[in-house]
Parts: structure tokens; C-alpha cells; sequence
């Protein structure tokens, strides 16, 4: 048995197809943990989606903040943008079996000693904290009421958490953090304006797996989201955004030798521009 972490898909089926394929990945003996953003940007929606439902428990799924955007926009609470490409999704006969797939995945996983989100972490958060929250909103969007959570995801303040916050806002923070961070102050307070790479992080800002006694420094936290990040692979920390979507590759870590196994993909963004 196999296990392993693979990066932002966002719609790219036929990289996913090649990466499956290279490193001989069996659904009946293997297990694969996608980070995020399974959604958007690539030519093939339909396609991912579908392949990760074919694959039942062997594909285990983050949502990210591409993913939640298509929940949004399904339901009227968002408008499409421009470089979105989710419309073989919203356009398809199994609209509904897909969405309803799409919001049941998880906002955090914790297996085989490695703590996986889409984004970040706040400093501030322990491990066990972090998935607390994070089921927080798994139940929220997985409930009967779901559909008028969904407007209450998206606004301002507040950037930063404090545990006396309540819902809407609450969820709102915790959503910010596991799916749309990089960057924060030492005090934890989120920015969102800046996508670049981590060594250009604006003055008073820092990422947020830098941020001094950060709670979960020490232990392994996966996630992808930051495609500008290149390849980071710390004691404690592993990005594994590795730019499918614009030309990079799509990447996948085998946990039990930490191996790193990519297909190239073609370019079809600019990582800026997202």
C-alpha cells in the first residue's frame, strides 16, 4: 500500500490521468490525499471530479477556495470571472451529483502524522484546534441549510481570530485561513492582496508557516495553494502547489519516503493573474 499527497488539481484530468499512470496508482491498494482546489482553471472539470468520485476511498479530498468559489457561483451567491472555466461543470447533466460530491469533501485532514489543508494554518491554532474548527464548517456546508451558508463565506473582517468570535463571522475566519491565506503579521491578522513568493512578503508581513511560535510548528502540515512557492519542502512544512494550471508540474509526495513524482503539464495561466 501506497500513500500519497498530491497538489492543486483545478481541472487538469489529463495530468492527473498521466501522474496516476506514472506512479502505478491502484484504488484498490493505494491512497491518494488531493490538497485543494480540485477545481477551476484547467480544461476538464467534469473530468476530475468524476475520476475522484470513480476512485470512492481511495481519493481523499480537501476543498480550496476554487472549489468553494464553484459552490458559490452554482448557487447565485458569486458571479463567473473571466478566467473561471467551470461552465462544463455547471452546464453538465450531473451538475447536481457533482456539486453535492463537491461539498461533502473535507476542510482538513490529520493521517499518518501529517496535519493537510489547502492554505494555512493560524499561528495561533494547535493541530486538534485546527481540526475542530475545520469540521465547523464541514457541517455547515454538508447541512440541510446549506445553500444560505453560503453568501456568509464571502466579505470582510475580521483577519484575524479570536475564540470569541460567532458565526457567520467565525466560519468566515476559519475559511480565510485553511483555503485563501499566505501571508500574516506575527500577531496572526491574514492579508490577502499579496500572492508573490515568500522572500517578497511586504514589510510587517511574513508567511504564515514563519510566523514566530507558530502552535503547530513541529509537526508536518501539507498543503498546496501557493504555486510561487516553488518546490518548499521544510522538516515541518511541504507545499505541493507546483503550478499545474500554468505550465508547471502536478506533483505528488509518497509519505513513506517523501518522494516527489511530477508530470509536466501545459501552460494555460499565469499564476499572477488567479
Amino acid at each position: 500500500m501506497a500513500l500519497y499527497l498530491i497538489g492543486d488539481l483545478q481541472g487538469c484530468d489529463d495530468a492527473l490521468d498521466r501522474l496516476l499512470s506514472h506512479i502505478d496508482f491502484s484504488p484498490s491498494r493505494d491512497t491518494a490525499y488531493f490538497l485543494g482546489d480540485l477545481v477551476n482553471r484547467g480544461p476538464n472539470n467534469v473530468g476530475v471530479l468524476q475520476r475522484l468520485m470513480r476512485m470512492g476511498s481511495s481519493a481523499q479530498c480537501l476543498l480550496g477556495n476554487h472549489d468553494l468559489h464553484l459552490l458559490a457561483v452554482a448557487h447565485g451567491v458569486r458571479p463567473l470571472h473571466p478566467q473561471d472555466t467551470t461552465q462544463d461543470i455547471l452546464n453538465s447533466p450531473q451538475r447536481h451529483d457533482l456539486l453535492e460530491w463537491l461539498r461533502h469533501q473535507h476542510m482538513a485532514i490529520h493521517a499518518h502524522g501529517v496535519l493537510m489543508v489547502h492554505a494555512g494554518v493560524l499561528p495561533t491554532w494547535t493541530v486538534r484546534q485546527t481540526l475542530s474548527l475545520a469540521n465547523e464548517v464541514e457541517q455547515a456546508l454538508r447541512s440541510d441549510d446549506w445553500v444560505d451558508f453560503l453568501p456568509k463565506m464571502y466579505g470582510g473582517p475580521p483577519h484575524q481570530w479570536h475564540d470569541d468570535l460567532t458565526p457567520p463571522l467565525r466560519l468566515r475566519v476559519i475559511l480565510n485561513a485553511l483555503t485563501r491565506m499566505r501571508f500574516c503579521t506575527a500577531e496572526g491578522e491574514m492579508d490577502f492582496t499579496v500572492k508573490e513568493s515568500a522572500d517578497q512578503a511586504p514589510e510587517g508581513l511574513m508567511p504564515w508557516f514563519d510566523v514566530p511560535e507558530r502552535l503547530t510548528a513541529g509537526h508536518m502540515i501539507a498543503f498546496g495553494h501557493w504555486s510561487t512557492l516553488q518546490d518548499t519542502h521544510r522538516e515541518d512544512v511541504i507545499c505541493l502547489d507546483d503550478g499545474c494550471v500554468w505550465g508547471g508540474c502536478l506533483t505528488a509526495l509518497k509519505l513513506d519516503n517523501f518522494e516527489r513524482l511530477s508530470v509536466k503539464c501545459p501552460q494555460a495561466l499565469d499564476p499572477l493573474k488567479t
